[in-house]
């Protein structure tokens, strides 16, 4: 089987892909032009760069989409499975970085890091500037998505004092919300009551702009807004305009929902505002993780022409 890397990876990636599958042929790409020039894909495993549907359709031979982490959004799910191609996630292997970027926000935002370190290089080391920074202790945390880093994000903040709420369209079991720690609440009323808000949901239609001029305004002017999952999770205008208009403390993106735009260069430059190339899943020892359920998933591919972890199953024909 022929299978492209597509994207970046750490070094050694597709060295240890050919000595665990030594009988299929590996090739690389690293840009979306190359991607879209191929013709003879089997299988690709995505990270970074996107999979519409010409580049499925170019590619007459292939199996399966595996992507390098637990979104597809980068992937056209709907072509790819009338064209009969598997496209298969691998959910929570990256949560565990997800997750200490998420928290490594609230506490650089709540402790004002950034603003404490600028004033340093400035040659001001005044103390008292930063007498109102806060804690996670004693705070709550409000999760919007309940999955795998959801929780991840829970434990943590719980270590550092914090009692966490949460809403999901699908409510987590009794005996996961009492292992987690995690106490249910409707979405509106998360809103209100947490002390910092913290995205952990796919984007989809139904999630796009989840949080906008209305739910920002249903936010504490004290709260905190984390998002380490996808940048059209929030309508960013809106929340520009209540962080000007001091209707929110501060906001931690993992990235934008476009990174050239007015408003994402606006953000980048307010001081209440930390914002990253969309980063969270990403750390150099994260494929020691990922790699041997992917190898997994092309085992299960040539045994049963099955993947277990499919998120396309609707659309296959």
């Amino acid at each position: 089987m022929k299978i492209i890397l597509a994207g970046s990876y750490p070094e050694g990636t597709i060295e240890k892909f050919r000595e665990a599958l030594p009988q299929d042929t590996f090739a690389a790409v690293t840009e979306q032009s190359m991607l879209e020039t191929l013709r003879d894909a089997e299988c690709m495993i995505l990270r970074i760069l996107k999979a519409p549907k010409q580049v499925i359709t170019n590619n007459r031979h292939l199996k399966a989409i595996l992507r390098w982490g637990a979104g597809y959004d980068s992937v056209d799910i709907e072509a790819a499975g009338k064209q009969g191609v598997l496209v298969a996630n691998v959910p929570g292997a990256n949560a565990y970085a997800v997750a200490e970027l998420a928290v490594g926000m609230m506490i650089a935002l709540g402790r004002d890091l950034r603003g404490c370190c600028q004033s340093v290089q400035d040659g001001v080391w005044e103390r008292t500037l930063f007498a109102r920074v806060t804690s996670l202790n004693n705070k709550t945390v409000g999760l919007i998505g309940g999955g795998s880093i959801g929780r991840q994000v829970a434990k943590r903040v719980q270590a550092f004092g914090a009692k966490v709420q949460y809403y999901d369209v699908f409510r987590l079991g009794e005996e996961t919300e009492r292992e987690y720690g995690l106490s249910y609440v409707p979405f509106e009323a998360l809103l209100e009551t947490s002390d910092l808000v913290s995205l952990h949901v796919p984007l989809t239609d139904d999630t796009y702009h989840l949080i906008g001029q209305k739910e920002l305004g249903r936010m504490k002017k004290t709260a905190l807004l984390i998002n380490t999952a996808r940048g059209g999770l929030i309508d960013e205008d809106a929340l520009l305009a209540a962080l000007r208009e001091d209707r929110l403390a501060g906001a931690g993106l993992d990235g934008v929902e476009e990174e050239s735009s007015k408003t994402s260069i606006a953000l980048s430059q307010r001081s209440e505002v930390l914002l990253t190339p969309h980063v969270g899943g990403t750390t150099s020892d994260l494929a020691d993780a990922m790699i041997p359920r992917l190898i997994r998933q092309i085992k299960q591919l040539k045994a049963s022409g099955k993947i277990t972890e499919t998120v396309n199953l609707q659309y296959l024909l």
